[in-house]
């Protein structure tokens, strides 16, 4: 066990735990990530309560890439690091963040990434960057896609309920390192994280089971994504 995997010992309980019980979170599918093994963990984003929400419901250590404005503020920035959390500069380039990123992921560990760069305010999940698919097909690994659905309606005291679903691996192997393979893996990525989370909504509004397992990407009906 190293620093970090100790940290999250007592910070998945805690932490994770207080969010979970303020969102009343539940999860569906967290046994599809690779019990071993490199993987880039591709979420969606909504709110700060998705940070925790995952953390807790994962069942590996995330090393999260997070905006460097984030490590910038005092005592979040230390916060944040303690967990294993790094830092990009959003809207440029970092060569710093992407060597980082795929470092992470060929030590065998797993790469947490909020696909779309940033909180979507519009309530559905947004356009893909092509950092989860850089750092996979640069690594070698797969991507699992996790969508999270009811933050973008919760807030502090109204406990409305959150929901996650996990996909299944995604590899891009046959896909070439550079723009176009990025490009082509960033639009599978975006394709999958909205399904998952449209069953999600689907699944709210039928009364969000205890049990119930997102269904595999073959089986589903084809993704039209919002315009």
């Amino acid at each position: 066990m190293n620093r970090i995997d100790a940290a999250w010992v007592p910070g998945r309980p805690i932490i994770g735990g207080s969010a979970a019980l303020a969102t009343r979170l539940r999860s569906y599918g967290e046994e599809r990530v690779p019990k071993q093994g490199g993987v880039v963990l591709a979420f969606n984003h909504f709110s700060w309560i998705d940070i925790p929400c995952f953390g807790f419901k994962s069942p590996r250590t995330i090393y999260f890439l997070a905006k460097v404005e984030a490590h910038r503020v005092p005592g979040l920035g230390e916060l944040i690091r303690f967990f294993g959390a790094f830092s990009v500069r959003r809207g440029e380039s970092d060569r710093e963040a992407v060597r980082r990123m795929v470092e992470v992921v060929r030590e065998g560990n797993v790469l947490g990434v909020f696909a779309e760069g940033t909180r979507q305010r519009s309530g559905v999940p947004g356009h893909v960057q092509p950092g989860a698919a850089m750092a996979a097909i640069q690594g070698d690994v797969p991507v699992v896609c996790a969508a999270i659905h009811g933050s973008q309606v919760w807030k502090p005291g109204n406990f409305a309920p959150v929901s996650i679903a996990w996909g299944e691996p995604m590899r891009f192997d046959g896909l070439p390192k550079g723009g176009k393979g990025y490009r082509e893996a960033s639009a599978e990525i975006e394709r999958e994280l909205y399904r998952l989370w449209a069953w999600l909504r689907d699944l709210h509004e039928a009364g969000r089971p205890r049990v119930a397992l997102p269904p595999a990407r073959e089986d589903a009906a084809p993704v039209t994504l919002p315009a």
